[in-house]
């Protein structure tokens, strides 16, 4: 299974997207580039959730 992830679902106007086999490491790269490019220090359950609402699945 690939889970994948377009940021600009959840911050629109943002282009970066993200893959992974593993849902962890994803939401892991995810939290770096909330970090880094969009100055958010601390993922709340809130916006996990928002983001776990957004991934993708599909097959490998």
């Amino acid at each position: 299974m690939i889970f994948r992830l377009a940021c600009g679902d959840v911050m629109p106007g943002c282009a970066a997207s993200f893959e992974n086999t593993d849902k962890s490491l994803l939401l892991e790269e995810v939290a770096r580039h909330a970090a880094a490019d969009h100055g958010i220090a601390e993922i709340t359950p809130e916006m996990l959730a928002a983001v776990d609402g957004k991934i993708v699945q599909a097959p490998a």
